[in-house]
């Protein structure tokens, strides 16, 4: 199966510069998306051959999912069932026979870390809910996860320890979540390298001189890291301050 993810920053500003191109061209059996900023009804995507699945904000204009799937699924479900984090359409989870596909936007810590709290609770929360799937089924979990793991996962580390996104608090938890028998598919392809990322600020040029951050993933659980087929990163699809990334596996 072919899976892309992508955080489109604004699912109708992204049509308006070629977002259906790309998903036709991509031929995705699985299509996530994060950042959609849309409810309910204010969109009619046409993606003929594709199961729709949308999860909105309560605030209007922010955050959102969507997933379209070829293979329609045997269970959808919307959030992690806790109400506190489940207002703002961050995770959708698509059951089929083999296997849990989740696509998450997780919380931005904020500028000064002002969120930084709540985005350790939600990581807790989303580790126990993930850990909870893979007793019974293996488990692709994809999307926006607003954490540069590593130093080589970013431009510049040095100057940005502590900031949004490369906090240590962050990183500990992605971490944690690898031990709960977790992979990260681009790693296990690409270990050791350098530059290779999915985010640039729309600020100085970033893009332009490959000032980015690697913080769109495909993990999965350790026990189908064998069936992965390749792990990319599409730099060079424009159209979002974020680039899709790609997961192909067997299963």
């Amino acid at each position: 199966m072919r899976m892309i993810s992508w955080n489109v920053n604004g699912l109708r500003a992204a049509v308006g510069k070629g977002f259906m191109d790309y998903f036709k061209s991509a031929d995705a059996d699985i299509f996530s998306l994060q950042e959609t900023k849309l409810q309910a009804g204010q969109i009619d995507l046409e993606t003929e051959g594709y199961y729709q699945y949308w999860n909105y904000a309560e605030k209007k204009g922010y955050s959102g999912t969507a997933v379209f799937t070829k293979v329609k699924p045997v269970n959808v479900t919307y959030g992690l069932g806790i109400e506190e984090h489940d207002k703002e359409g961050r995770v959708i989870t698509l059951e089929f026979e083999n296997f849990y596909h989740v696509t998450a936007y997780v919380p931005n810590s904020q500028a000064e870390n002002a969120r930084l709290a709540y985005r350790v609770q939600w990581e807790d929360a989303m580790r126990e809910y993930l850990c909870k799937l893979k007793e019974s089924k293996p488990v692709v979990f994809c999307g926006d996860l607003n954490v540069a793991h590593e130093e080589i996962d970013l431009k510049n580390p040095k100057p940005n320890i502590g900031n949004a996104g490369f906090t240590y608090e962050e990183r500990e938890k992605f971490g944690e979540l690898l031990k709960s028998g977790f992979v990260d598919s681009f790693r296990y392809f690409y270990p050791e390298t350098t530059g290779a990322y999915s985010w640039w600020s729309y600020r100085f040029n970033a893009r332009k001189n490959n000032a980015g951050w690697r913080i769109d993933y495909f993990v999965v659980s350790e026990d189908i890291a064998d069936k992965m087929k390749k792990a990319e990163i599409h730099s060079d699809v424009l159209g979002s301050d974020h680039c899709p990334v790609e997961l192909e596996i067997e299963i």
